[in-house]
């Protein structure tokens, strides 16, 4: 019996046939002719594309030291089910995550022990200061969440992070297209040629960090981003004096194919800045093969103010150790409505403004 090859068009992904009056396959979606040498020679470079393999060890974090979680306390939020940790020393406040009331729920333990911690750097003023900068010149926003209470509410919570080192081989390919336009008395025209980029490599990461928190959004975490890594220091109980720390509900093996979305986007944007002299250049194919991949557990801090506007949760929260601060606002509909009126009257009265002038003019 005997097998039927189908081959896709590399520009547009239709179905291809061959042409007996051009002698060449042809596209009938796209109309692109190509040479049957050509076509072959691609079709050995889909064939030949190695297999992935993105494995790692996730022996992150180790053993409590005997007597060290015995000045740490658990407090559960009742409403979210939140799970921080603190020292005993800590008052039961608000919960970080959505603001309700929390409770001591009794001595912390099990779990696993982080292996760094990067200490805050910036205080509670700087973090105040941080969410006003963040607010000024936001006409738009409910007064609410200017409110100097409100503010006070912003609290200090080491997140858990793993953080993923390996070394990757890795052999990508890339459609890139050129487009070349012109014009006579009749049409105007653009061609558009594609083209396949191979690019093979190895590339090193270090710290690849993956929240360990499910009440942390993924983004959110990731728009704080850079941690310097470079002041970690090995982790101490006494550094959670004041503060929360977040305790972990996702595993680091629940972590890697997040961290592998990481480490594949990061790969594919370092070997796209080497595919010059295009128009556009898109991952098509990605093989990558991680060598030595290792996990750590490790705290890292930020500043979180969470709050509810309308029924609908706003969540801010700001590098502890840098400063950056990010969030999304809620927009007051009223105040909204009325700027949209007013600058309809400003450009209405504008129009009125420049036809008056056109007319003296004698333009009109």
């Amino acid at each position: 019996m005997t097998t039927l090859q189908e081959y896709k068009c590399p520009c547009c992904g239709g179905a291809i046939a061959f042409d007996s009056k051009l002698q060449k396959m042809k596209c009938p979606y796209c109309d692109t002719e190509f040479e049957m040498e050509t076509l072959q020679g691609y079709d050995e470079e889909l064939n030949n594309a190695p297999e992935e393999n993105m494995n790692w060890d996730t022996a992150a974090g180790s053993e409590w030291q005997e007597g060290e979680q015995s000045g740490l306390r658990s407090y559960v939020c009742q409403s979210c089910g939140g799970e921080i940790v603190g020292d005993d020393t800590l008052a039961a406040s608000s919960c970080p995550f959505c603001g309700n009331p929390i409770v001591v729920m009794g001595q912390f333990s099990g779990d696993l022990r982080p292996d760094y911690v990067i200490p805050f750097k910036l205080d509670k003023k700087a973090a105040k200061e941080g969410l006003k900068k963040h607010l000024e010149g936001k006409r738009l926003l409910p007064k609410v969440f200017k409110n100097q209470n409100h503010i006070d509410e912003i609290k200090g919570v080491y997140v858990p992070f793993w953080l993923f080192d390996t070394d990757a081989d890795a052999s990508i390919r890339f459609r890139a297209t050129t487009t070349r336009s012109w014009s006579d008395s009749s049409y105007n025209y653009t061609e558009t040629s594609y083209y396949m980029a191979q690019r093979a490599g190895s590339i090193g990461f270090n710290h690849v960090p993956v929240d360990g928190s499910s009440k942390m959004a993924d983004d959110l975490m990731e728009s704080i981003e850079p941690f310097d890594f470079s002041e970690a220091v090995p982790f101490q109980t006494a550094y959670l004096a004041g503060y929360m720390a977040d305790k972990y509900d996702v595993t680091a093996e629940e972590s890697v194919e997040r961290a592998n979305e990481r480490v594949k986007r990061s790969t594919e944007d370092a070997f796209a800045t080497t595919v010059t002299g295009y128009d556009t250049v898109t991952p098509e194919h990605s093989s990558v093969q991680l060598h030595g991949g290792t996990s750590k557990y490790a705290l890292y801090p930020v500043w979180l103010l969470n709050t509810t506007w309308k029924g609908q949760q706003y969540t801010f929260a700001m590098n502890g150790q840098t400063g950056k601060f990010v969030g999304d606002l809620p927009v007051d509909k009223r105040a909204a409505k009325l700027w949209t009126v007013g600058l309809a009257a400003v450009c209405s009265a504008a129009m009125f403004g420049v036809a008056k002038l056109l007319w003296l003019l004698g333009i009109l």
